[in-house]
């Protein structure tokens, strides 16, 4: 066998245990897929409303019909340092899981305390 026939078997021979070392990287992981809740609304910024008489006892207005997926805020009386001044009620979209707590005075032994609306779990 020339020698130039054995340089060439030894070079194909190479080449072919070569051609088959194939170096694959491992499959990435399955990506998780993770639901976050929206967090709950946030507390009401107060400011405590003390007022020395109590609120008128008229009615501001009629609440209007029914809207689905919203809920009637009523209106109310807003204590503005020497007199009360009405606040026409609105519409608030409805929070699943909670439950709308309408603005109301309470009197207490040093006045009538005001209370906003707010959205109250359960």
């Amino acid at each position: 066998m020339s020698l130039r026939f054995a340089s060439l078997l030894v070079v194909a021979g190479v080449a072919a245990t070569l051609a088959g070392c194939v170096v694959e990287r491992p499959a990435p992981p399955p990506r998780r897929v993770v639901y976050v809740a929206p967090p709950p609304p946030p507390p009401p910024q107060v400011v405590e409303v003390v007022a020395p008489q109590p609120p008128p006892v008229e009615v501001i207005e009629q609440a209007p019909p029914p809207r689905p997926g919203f809920v009637w805020a009523r209106g109310y009386y807003h204590w503005d340092g020497g007199r009360y001044v009405a606040v026409r009620g609105h519409w608030e979209a409805v929070r699943p899981g909670y439950h709308y707590v309408h603005p109301h005075w309470e009197r207490h032994p040093d006045g009538w305390h005001f209370h906003v609306g707010v959205w109250v779990q359960g």
